[in-house]
């Protein structure tokens, strides 16, 4: 569908979310490593750009959260206020500068997250088609609860009744209200100032829009949509669906670009991430952030990686934690490696058991087999790094960086006490302390010399 300028989505996001039971906005709780509310977002933005949200409780939170989603999708959504909340009917009418000159009216609750741009789409062809005065979207609920239901009379009439105020037998009917409007502009403009509050809360409420359009005699319709993406969120333990329903998509979309899980159930992936065919993805992993994953790599069970760029070929054995790092291609690691802070192994390069590399670049074919930590070291091509090997990078004041050239050999249990540097083809002995630099074709020895001393044992 081509963009349509004339149609405007109003998100409603001024409520308190009170049952979520958090100092954070409901619409800002988060889903998988994206709030709650960047899911609708992405999904309006697809074929809509007139958009606003409209705020109120927690609103600097939320408004702070929109003008960054904003930038980082060059969007233009536009913030609105709901000072005083007084219902959904008032929450529409104070945005009415904002939707008086649209030709329609979309309205949409901010906890809708699993609302997908095709069924956005579909609805807004149907509406286009039909050009109602209203269209109220429903859907067909397992277990109504304390939902509006939608009652179609006789006449094609459409009326929500409460469930407080429904009858016994309009509480058996299953479809619900979601509580998501189409409006004509015009006919709304005609009835939104005759919204009354005289209920037990005081407030006005959108709903009540439809009796009036009713006794105007125009024409309202109801759209029905599947209940999986009309589930809203007020608590946590719906949070916790509704993220478990994102995860099994995003799991499923790219299962079906060619990426093989062997325990799905078990795997979570962020809706930003990029996965590429071939890629082999074992129990319990966790991919977090804009990670990146290129053809033929196998993440082992237990990785988790956040903001990742794990290139072709690379094998992560298991227990693998990279964060802001690169992998380049061919790349073994594992397991229980660390991987963080701006870290880039090059083409073939290795890091083995109970590694941690820290803000460090580590040469092509080089390798870190057990035991060690690199931060801030770079080490050229074809190192070999003994186990036990440390870099001693911070001198209580400031890091230090530690300078390795190509194809040296660097003995077990050495202490890189930085700034330090050791030139190319050279070694360390095993157990030195290298407090000086080390030039090329050189051999370090840096250990204290060892004396003996006969019977102490005995004697103590």
């Amino acid at each position: 569908m081509e963009v349509n300028n004339k149609i405007g989505v109003l998100i409603m996001a001024a409520g308190k979310g009170t049952r979520m039971k958090s100092s954070l906005p409901k619409v800002l709780q988060p889903m998988l490593d994206r709030a709650m509310i960047d899911y609708l977002l992405r999904s309006v933005a697809v074929n809509l750009n007139n958009i606003a949200v409209l705020v109120g409780s927690g609103g600097e939170q939320v408004e702070e959260h929109i003008l960054k989603f904003n930038s980082e999708f060059k969007q233009n959504i536009k913030i609105l206020w709901q000072r005083e909340q007084l219902g959904t009917g008032h929450a529409v009418k104070c945005a009415v500068d904002w939707w008086k000159d649209l030709d329609d009216l979309i309205v949409l609750n901010g906890d809708l997250p699993l609302l997908t741009s095709q069924t956005l789409d579909n609805l807004i062809n149907k509406f286009n088609l039909n050009k109602p005065d209203c269209a109220v979207i429903t859907f067909i609920a397992e277990n109504p609860g304390a939902y509006g239901r939608i009652i179609r009379e006789n006449n094609n009439k459409i009326r929500i009744v409460e469930f407080k105020d429904a009858n016994e037998a309009e509480r058996g009917v299953k479809e619900v209200n979601a509580g998501c409007y189409f409006f004509t502009v015009k006919s709304l403009l005609k009835v939104i100032d005759n919204l009354k509050n005289d209920n037990a809360q005081g407030e006005y409420y959108l709903p009540d829009v439809l009796a009036l359009m009713n006794n105007e005699n125009m024409r309202v319709e109801a759209y029905a949509v599947s209940e999986d993406e009309m589930a809203g969120v007020n608590t946590q333990a719906e949070l916790a669906q509704v993220s478990n329903v994102m995860r099994k998509r995003i799991l499923e979309y790219w299962m079906g670009e060619g990426v093989r899980m062997l325990s799905p159930e078990t795997v979570w992936i962020s809706p930003d991430a990029e996965l590429s065919r071939g890629v082999v993805i074992m129990p319990n992993v966790q991919i977090w952030g804009k990670s990146v994953i290129k053809e033929n790599s196998y993440i082992g069970s237990g990785s988790i990686l956040h903001d990742a760029i794990i290139g072709e070929s690379c094998e992560l054995v298991a227990n693998v934690v990279i964060e802001n790092s690169e992998l380049k291609n061919f790349v073994k690691a594992g397991p229980f490696v660390y991987i963080r802070d701006n870290a880039l192994l090059e083409d073939h390069a290795f890091a083995g058991k109970f590694v941690e590399i820290k803000n460090s670049h580590i040469g092509v074919n080089s390798k870190v087999p057990h035991l060690s930590y690199m931060g801030d070291a770079t080490l050229g091509h074809d190192v070999n790094i003994g186990a036990g090997t440390i870099t001693c990078n911070y001198d209580g004041e400031k890091k230090n960086k530690t300078i390795i050239g190509d194809n040296c050999f660097v003995g077990s249990d050495t202490m890189f006490v930085a700034p330090a540097q050791v030139g190319d083809n050279a070694a360390t002995a095993a157990g030195s302390v290298i407090t000086k630099p080390v030039p090329e074709n050189a051999l370090a020895v840096g250990r204290a010399r060892q004396v003996n001393i006969d019977g102490w044992v005995k004697r103590k």
